[in-house]
């Protein structure tokens, strides 16, 4: 196992940009799905529940290491697996973290930032967007007359003399009609927001799984409707482990607003982006199925912006 951790960390760090103190700063995301329970074992055996083990989450903790901060999806109520792998990342790692989002679409998950310390810092900013319902309002065509499904999550974070606000999400995955009004619900909020926060409106960046497709689908129409736009150089990189090409999903995003219709222009400066595929080096046996129970179905998405 030592042999494959090893492979792993030279595997990233042939796609990941390494940390360089005051020159440059890595935000990633990465639904890691259903983190929740964990078999306490260094591996676990065909008749463990769950399949997760010790050495998927020091697989995890291995990928999570080379950023400064990651959203991350999918964490449920019960926080096992996030205990572990902050364990692992060590003392200077930190998290923050909403309650599950109740009721059956929220689906027991929590959204979550881990980040370290030594790089980033939070500057005072946390919370949970909502939609403003007001009893007997008609609810017009195209508008959300509900709470999004699994509540996204803001938070400010301070890096040097940089300072930025993230939000996280895990937008519905439903009928496309109702993922798309929860799209436009959001780029609404951060829209409306951007133009009225005066203290925590800049560099506002949007990470997640938006369950959307490509550039031209309805759903990344929806998406993009009030100014955000995906990183540059996301727009052909794989983001989940099932799928190639013509058959391939674009659900995870990271976006900004990158023209004055109403939000900022992002103030950092764009140094890269891109995605890591662990399913060569960690696959071995496995199914892709199996394999997506104990790390993901989906691989991380990262971008590098200038530290000066």
């Amino acid at each position: 196992m030592r042999a494959r951790l090893l492979e792993l960390r030279s595997a990233i760090d042939a796609v990941v940009p390494a940390k360089q103190l005051d020159r440059n700063l890595l935000v990633a995301t990465w639904n890691l799905r259903a983190f929740g329970g964990l078999t306490q074992k260094w591996r676990a055996e065909p008749e463990d529940s769950p399949r997760r083990d010790l050495f998927d989450v020091r697989c995890i903790a291995e990928v999570v290491s080379r950023f400064d901060v990651v959203g991350i999806q999918e964490v449920r109520g019960n926080l096992t697996a996030l205990q572990a792998l902050l364990e692992m990342l060590g003392p200077e790692w930190g998290a923050i973290m909403t309650d599950v989002t109740r009721g059956r679409a929220g689906n027991d998950e929590r959204m979550a930032f881990v980040f370290d310390l030594r790089r980033v810092k939070p500057s005072g900013l946390a919370g949970e967007l909502v939609v403003a319902i007001e009893q007997g309002t008609s609810v017009g065509e195209g508008e959300l007359g509900r709470q999004f499904a699994r509540t996204p999550y803001a938070v400010s974070f301070a890096a040097g003399g940089t300072a930025l606000t993230l939000v996280t999400l895990h937008v519905l995955y439903g009928e496309e009609a109702e993922r798309a009004d929860e799209l436009r619900e959001i780029a609404r909020w951060l829209a409306g927001w951007a133009r009225h926060e005066q203290r925590w409106n800049q560099n506002l960046i949007a990470l997640g799984d938006f369950n959307i497709d490509r550039r031209g689908d309805p759903l990344f129409e929806a998406f993009t409707s009030t100014g955000l736009e995906p990183a540059p150089g996301l727009d052909e990189v794989p983001r989940t482990i099932f799928g190639s090409g013509g058959t391939a999903k674009y659900y995870d995003q990271i976006a900004w607003f990158v023209q004055r219709t109403g939000g900022p222009m992002l103030g950092l400066e764009w140094l890269s982006s891109g995605s890591f595929d662990f399913v060569p080096l960690l696959q071995g046996g496995l199914t892709k199925t199996a394999l997506s129970w104990k790390l993901s179905d989906h691989y991380p998405l990262w971008v590098e912006f200038s530290g000066r």
